[in-house]
């Protein structure tokens, strides 16, 4: 198993293990264990913090298998998709077509109308539904959520923009 692989499957082990995970108090983006996601993004408490989750699970995985972190080292999901190399991303027109092509551990970037975006981490893939655990967000489905939690998305979603393939 190359090191890739292998970062992208600590990941997702380090992601199942925030599962829970809240802000303090709910709605302020802030909290223990949030500020650390978003510390490591270089922000202060009170951001959007999707994007700095998953960096910091990255993050923690490369540590652990003294690796260098792959993800785009930025606060903005859109920004992330922007700035990662071709070569990684798959656009959600080829996932539709062929589901096989999402693996354990990419990164889902959706994109939302108003111009901003959401992102998580793959834990698995069934069919067309995508199995991610996504921080800043809640059981409400929303993209400015309170909590570190499991979703189930679907290729069809007019929001997904695509994965990033680690």
């Amino acid at each position: 198993m190359d090191d890739i692989k292998k970062i992208s499957d600590k990941a997702v082990e380090i992601a199942v293990s925030q599962l829970g995970q809240k802000e303090e108090p709910i709605g302020s983006n802030s909290g223990p264990v949030v500020d650390e996601y978003l510390k490591s993004v270089g922000l202060e408490p009170g951001y959007a913090w999707c994007q700095a989750f998953v960096y910091w699970c990255y993050a923690q995985a490369a540590t652990a298998l003294g690796v260098p972190n792959p993800v785009v080292h930025t606060v903005g999901v859109l920004d992330c998709w922007n700035r990662t190399a071709v070569n990684i991303k798959i656009h959600s027109s080829e996932a539709q077509g062929k589901p096989s092509l999402i693996n354990v551990g990419d990164q889902i970037i959706f994109k939302h109308s108003n111009g901003t975006g959401h992102t998580g981490i793959v834990e698995k893939v069934i069919g067309q539904d995508i199995h991610t655990i996504e921080g800043n967000t809640n059981n409400n489905g929303s993209r400015e959520g309170y909590e570190v939690e499991r979703k189930v998305r679907t290729l069809d979603d007019v929001r997904l923009l695509g994965f990033i393939s680690y």
